[in-house]
């Protein structure tokens, strides 16, 4: 029988599979939970979950209802999402990192009959909940046993059909002040795993023959909704880690026989620059998925480390992804793969008209057949206005600017956001920091727009240097020859900026809005060094040279 909800597929994998492990955590010290390491099988975790949705139920709750859970990467976040899930309840994810503020907001929008709170955040999450009306309950992780309070705000109303019932609502960053909650379905969920574990290549996903190592949050839907509903259906183990850390990321590996993992693309080049250990040579992983890698480094990685980094594409809003997982793979910069069933794509420019081959736009999508929407999540929830926009014309905006070869192939560009008007040239972000990245000078970079009285905008790179190079002039216009040649001299950085390390959020994503947080004009910042000059040079010599 088909599942129709991610409680199912995880029942009908116990059945069948009730001997192998669904969950590991490397043994970590200071980590707060599991540091001795832990692992448990699905026929154990079963008993673990269904206990927990009797509880749930005894206490008042059912379909319907929505609990935020802020537990972070603990157990306990998969523990409750499915035994909510079993009951037909959704989980609403929080990034245990919230301020009350954000707390607040994340747990009120959606009327929330409960919170569910780890150590970690539970002191923001009691200032949170004082502030909101009716009062939300708090069930807090480090009293497991104690009893779940009632709930504190009735059910919504839910469809019959199990794959319909929203299973998580995810919060994504968008153009609002306020993020905005992904009402993601069941069958989104199902369409996600089928995605994964339809893959070739590489990332061919095996029946219990994967363990699959993520450092990444859990609140976000790579993990929650992408990997472990793919883990579920293939029957393979989770293995989580708390956060990304470079100087365990090889004993992880090999402590839990991780067979593939999950990166971002700020990951490989933190790894390839750090000292050989032993254990590097001693895992056995198949490969690695996810995205933003510069290919001089994804080439430094693989050679080294002898692992395929298979890069791919995927939003919150889409479950799916495509991924450039087909041998033989593409070798050429943001490649992510070619649209497969039910994908259909398209690059259009602002009026959602057709470009050609080669040509950068917007990447719209749907999926094939009648329903266009089918697989994709259900709505912005409270945000029907800004849903329907997304879904303009019968296609889903992605605001990824992306070209597409007339092989199929498609290359990331960069985020609308991030495009660099300079002279009226679009430039992305995402060019000039693949040209900078893999120079001997530069650890980490973002690049960003600065206001230019004579170009509209000019380009500056927020640079971390590596150990040992101190941040001066002489270096700044080192990087910024480095890059010539990379790119055009037009596409060169007219500012540098030395940082200490660049702000991310719980999802390793780099918050370039964060680098200059007072709101001032970033080239009068300290930190800056003008190399406008020295970019007029070079261009010069590059229209001499040609």
């Amino acid at each position: 029988m088909m599942a129709e909800s991610v409680y199912d597929l995880f029942a009908q994998t116990a059945a069948r599979a009730p001997g192998r492990s669904v969950l590991c955590y490397p043994a970590t010290e200071g980590r707060g939970y599991c540091e001795d390491g832990f692992e448990i099988s699905y026929a154990e975790a079963k008993g673990v979950i269904d206990a927990l949705a009797k509880r749930y139920v005894d206490a008042g709750y059912g379909p319907g209802h929505r609990v935020a859970l802020a537990a972070g990467n603990m157990p306990e976040h998969f523990w409750h999402y499915l035994a909510l899930n079993s009951i037909g309840a959704t989980a609403v994810t929080l990034n245990p990192d919230y301020l009350p503020d954000e707390m607040a907001y994340g747990i009120g929008f959606p009327e929330c009959a409960l919170v569910v709170a780890s150590p970690q955040c539970i002191a923001n999450i009691r200032k949170a909940v004082e502030t909101l009306d009716p009062a939300v309950p708090v069930f807090d992780l480090s009293e497991p046993g104690a009893p779940l309070p009632a709930p504190g705000i009735g059910p919504h109303e839910v469809p019959a059909d199990k794959g319909k019932r929203i299973a998580l609502i995810i919060y994504t960053s968008g153009t609002t002040s306020k993020p905005k909650g992904c009402l993601i379905s069941n069958a989104s969920c199902l369409a996600a795993a089928d995605s994964y574990t339809g893959a070739t290549g590489p990332v061919a996903f095996r029946d219990g023959g994967d363990r699959l190592y993520i450092p990444l949050p859990a609140f976000h839907m790579n993990v929650t909704v992408f990997t472990f509903t793919s883990v579920l259906k293939r029957g393979n183990c989770l293995v989580m880690q708390d956060r990304f850390r470079a100087s365990r990321w090889w004993r992880d590996l090999v402590e839990t026989k991780a067979t593939c993992f999950h990166y971002l693309g700020i990951i490989p080049p933190l790894l390839v620059n750090t000292p050989e250990t032993p254990e590097e040579k001693r895992h056995v992983v198949r490969y690695g998925y996810g995205a933003g890698i510069e290919p001089a480094i994804r080439d430094l990685f693989e050679e080294r480390f002898n692992i395929p980094l298979v890069e791919a594409w995927g939003m919150t809003e889409t479950s799916r992804a495509i991924m450039n997982s087909e041998e033989p793979r593409s070798r050429e910069a943001r490649a992510f793969g070619r649209p497969h069933f039910p994908w259909e794509v398209r690059i259009v420019d602002e009026n959602d008209q057709d470009l050609p081959h080669g040509a950068p736009g917007e990447l719209i999508v749907r999926a094939s057949g009648p329903d266009p929407r089918a697989g994709f999540f259900s709505g912005y929830l409270k945000q029907e206005k800004e849903t329907e926009e997304a879904w303009r014309g019968g296609w889903f905006h992605t605001g990824d600017i992306c070209r597409q070869d007339a092989d199929g192939m498609l290359y990331f560009v960069d985020r609308r956001k991030n495009i660099i008007r300079r002279s009226g040239e679009n430039i992305a972000a995402a060019e000039v920091e693949n040209a900078l990245v893999g120079l001997p000078e530069v650890k980490a970079v973002a690049v960003l727009a600065v206001a230019d009285e004579l170009h509209d905008e000019e380009i500056m790179a927020c640079v971390v240097p590596m150990e040992g190079i101190a941040a001066s002039r002489e270096i700044a216009e080192a990087i910024q020859r480095g890059a010539l040649g990379k790119v055009s001299a037009a596409k060169l950085p007219a500012w540098i900026a030395f940082c200490d390390k660049l702000p991310v959020t719980g999802t390793q994503k780099i918050q370039k809005g964060a680098l200059f947080p007072d709101g001032g004009d970033p080239r009068t910042d300290s930190r800056s060094i003008d190399l406008r000059e020295e970019k007029r040079s070079l261009r010069v010599t590059e229209r001499t040279a040609a």
